[in-house]
């Protein structure tokens, strides 16, 4: 079976609503590089070194990154080679493959939950990136799922951080345990986690500070954290998730490096996806930094933060050139 056909029913398993807010949530990624990438195969007759360069100076523009554009030609190229392919139309359902697995990597996207009791998550990440509305929408999508939700304003620092966290809570149905403006995160995490143990919830999902005098400063607080919730639930926390803006591209990445390994991250989340017309910072993000994202924004709506999905990524961005064939073997 051929690889788009085999895409096209892996997402017609899927949820349709699913579907629908991945293609909306990407249009301005498919209007800019897709076209792009269209304009390049329909112009081109043969696949010569001029291709390849056009087609990696498209993926660089997209932000898909220097070291994995290349490795993404290298792999091209051995692919014409040893397919013996002439035409550049018939790259289409390679490159298309080629992504998804660039997307998939090798960890699981799925959150790592306690099944037998409560499950604490972590938020980390600079200001202005969406952290709080990332935990609001998180906040609604675990409501909706039966569980029993707590919010921890844990960023103090920041003016109306737990204002802004209180409005997601009221919108959303969830209580927020919070300090006075200034007061010790680590505090504040120690309430959230008594408060949670006994009110029998299901999930704590915890807001941090995005920015302190310096990074130091940053880290010591966020381990202080880490040993507060440590102390009172050994396991915890379940998830340490960075939340990066997608529009901000590359900086994104600097970001990534910037919290690293210092603070045990376990996964991403990337917001504002629909914002940005270089979407390809995700297959950036997820190569160079060899941690799953997990979750994608897709839109302004309280269910538009998705658990990310590789096959409804590329299918959003190609999905053309899946109809396209088909109307061709129908023909």
């Amino acid at each position: 079976m051929s690889f788009f056909k085999r895409l096209k029913e892996s997402i017609s398993s899927k949820a349709e609503a699913v579907t629908n807010k991945f293609r909306e949530g990407l249009t301005k990624t498919r209007d800019a590089f897709v076209d792009r990438v269209d304009d390049l195969f329909s112009r081109r007759k043969k696949i010569d070194e001029e291709f390849y360069e056009e087609l990696e100076e498209i993926l660089i523009g997209a932000d898909v990154g220097v070291n994995t554009v290349l490795k993404l030609i290298d792999e091209l190229r051995a692919e014409v080679k040893k397919r013996k392919i002439e035409n550049p139309g018939e790259l289409q359902p390679i490159l298309s493959e080629k992504l998804i697995e660039l997307l998939k990597g090798d960890a699981g996207t799925g959150l790592n939950l306690n099944p037998n009791g409560l499950s604490v998550i972590l938020f980390v990440g600079v200001n202005g990136v969406g952290k709080t509305t990332t935990i609001g929408k998180m906040a609604h999508m675990f409501k909706s799922q039966g569980k029993k939700v707590l919010m921890a304003a844990g960023d103090t620092f920041r003016a109306g951080a737990i204002e802004q966290l209180e409005t997601w809570g009221q919108r959303v149905g969830v209580d927020v345990i919070k300090q006075q403006s200034g007061a010790d995160p680590a505090a504040v995490m120690f309430d959230a986690v008594q408060a949670a143990k006994t009110r029998g919830v299901d999930i704590l999902l915890c807001d941090t500070a995005g920015r302190l005098q310096n990074k130091v400063n940053l880290m010591e607080e966020l381990n202080k954290i880490y040993r507060v919730i440590q102390r009172e639930v050994p396991d915890a926390p379940h998830e340490v998730i960075l939340v990066l803006d997608a529009t901000t591209g590359q900086n994104a990445l600097s970001q990534a490096k910037l919290f690293g390994d210092k603070t045990g991250l376990t996964g991403l989340v990337l917001s504002k996806l629909d914002g940005t017309a270089k979407g390809g910072i995700v297959v950036a993000i997820r190569q160079e930094l060899a941690l799953p994202v997990k979750f994608v924004g897709l839109g302004e709506k309280m269910d538009d933060l998705q658990p990310f999905d590789s096959e409804q990524f590329v299918h959003a961005l190609f999905g053309k050139w899946i109809n396209e064939q088909k109307e061709e073997v129908q023909g």
